[in-house]
């Protein structure tokens, strides 16, 4: 494997697993506020890059390379609103697009079509994200400011349950 790819596939590791970090942070706030649903939603999300990281470590392994953990950052955002943590949630998808297309592109200079066909899954969750992302936003926009709104899209947010991905290796 070609070393800038390996190394942008090992970053990625820790840049999911800093997303968990981040969405465990957001859905503090949102059970420290008593949206549960809210919190729910984004506990799930924590999930969802926990398993990211181990897809990205799995597909290293299996490519026998080496992986090299790295220290994980603290969480950064103010949160200080609903919206503002939506927000927040918004731009580090926008982020973690970046971070994939840039390994895509790295992969493809090179044509290293099985890290760019591995790639491809993460591309169409990446936009799945910033579409629930989005949406959280302009829900947020419209209900927000009503209790009776907003309670009814927490217990929507509630109902979420965890499914883990479906990427075979």
């Amino acid at each position: 494997m070609n070393e800038r790819v390996h190394e942008l596939l090992n970053d990625q590791i820790n840049k999911e697993l800093y997303s968990a970090y981040l969405y465990l942070d957001f859905s503090n706030y949102f059970k420290r506020v008593g949206l549960d649903g809210f919190a729910n939603w984004y506990m799930i999300q924590a999930q969802e890059e926990r398993d990211h990281a181990m897809l990205f470590y799995q597909y290293l392994q299996n490519e026998n390379q080496v992986v090299t953990l790295k220290a994980i950052d603290k969480p950064d955002k103010q949160l200080d609103s609903h919206m503002a943590v939506l927000e927040a949630g918004l731009e580090h998808e926008k982020y973690v697009t970046s971070l994939i297309h840039d390994i895509y592109a790295e992969a493809y200079k090179i044509h290293d079509f099985r890290t760019m066909q591995f790639l491809d899954w993460f591309v169409k969750e990446q936009g799945e994200e910033e579409t629930n992302a989005n949406d959280m936003i302009t829900k947020m926009e419209l209900f927000g400011s009503d209790p009776k709104s907003l309670y009814m899209l927490n217990q929507e947010l509630a109902a979420r349950v965890y499914s883990a991905p479906s990427l075979v290796l």
